[in-house]
């Protein structure tokens, strides 16, 4: 790919040309990224996509749960935790959880009372921590958090010394970079690159690289599932947000809607259909159930 804001790491994920200091992001996230907006996150959500939300985490459980043979509950960290939704449902659910962050102001915005159960400050800070207090878990939990970091593989590294060794890791990330992506752009039905999205994005991940990434820092990619593939309406005029935003409310609405019918199949119904669309690189995000390779000198 022929774009000089990115370059391309040797285990093929693309990452930032020209990447900020741990000091600038470290101001960027505690100071602007929740407290200005810049990120997803809204002061209220509509009852059907907190329904969404729950819906999305309930049909990851259910991979974790098979993965982990029927174990039940245990204990759960949910690294960049945000608004805290994945620690309220798994809380409900029985597990023992805790967030960390590098702001509590999508905690205190949305689930208030989660916030004894989260620390904040520089997340690599705090997973060494937690290495050195030698905590283990049987699930970790890192939604949308890979691509925001300067050192994808350093955070892998340190996360293997935290899971279990029948643990589970599940990574989620953007679907970006990806071949449907630039025939989009070849065929021009969008005339940019709208994925790269810098400095809140340093690493852009397809399954194929995600899965080298886990490789090379000790973990085996088990399980991997997209979702609803939300760039389709990119194809047609008259649902293209990328040309024209306006279009991106009613987009989203209908691939919430499409989402919770999807649902109503069942989670293993579902989770079939997304594993299809991961295994040809659609959808919109990829999640990827990891678990511990055998040490070496085990």
């Amino acid at each position: 790919m022929d774009d000089g804001r990115l370059k391309r790491h040797e285990t093929g994920f693309l990452q930032a040309a020209l990447m900020p200091s741990a000091d600038e992001l470290r101001a960027y996230y505690a100071e602007r990224y929740y407290q200005t907006g810049q990120g997803n996150y809204r002061k209220t959500y509509p009852q059907a996509e907190r329904d969404y939300f729950d819906l999305k985490i309930a049909q990851k459980a259910f991979l974790l749960d098979r993965l982990r043979g029927g174990a039940g509950s245990g204990s759960f960290l949910d690294v960049g935790c945000g608004e805290g939704f994945a620690l309220a449902w798994f809380k409900r659910h029985g597990w023992q959880v805790e967030g960390l962050d590098h702001s509590s102001a999508g905690i205190e915005a949305m689930h208030p009372d989660l916030l004894p159960h989260m620390r904040t400050g520089d997340l690599f800070a705090l997973l060494d921590e937690k290495v050195s207090e030698g905590q283990h878990y049987d699930a970790v939990w890192l939604t949308h958090v890979l691509e925001h970091v300067r050192d994808p593989l350093g955070l892998f590294a340190r996360l293997r010394g935290l899971v279990k060794q029948d643990g589970v890791l599940i990574v989620t990330v953007p679907n970006d970079g990806s071949t449907y992506q630039e025939m989009l752009l070849e065929e021009k039905f969008i005339s940019r690159r709208f994925w790269i999205a810098l400095p809140d994005h340093l690493a852009y991940f397809d399954g194929e690289s995600l899965q080298r990434v886990a490789a090379e820092t000790g973990w085996a990619c088990r399980e991997m599932v997209s979702d609803f593939p939300i760039d389709f309406f990119l194809l047609h005029e008259g649902s293209n947000y990328v040309e024209d935003s306006t279009k991106g409310p009613a987009a989203h609405r209908a691939r919430i809607a499409m989402e919770l019918f999807l649902g109503k199949q069942g989670h293993a119904v579902a989770n079939e259909f997304y594993a299809a669309l991961a295994r040809v690189g659609l959808g919109r995000s990829l999640t990827c159930f990891m678990t511990p390779e055998p040490r070496g000198d085990s």
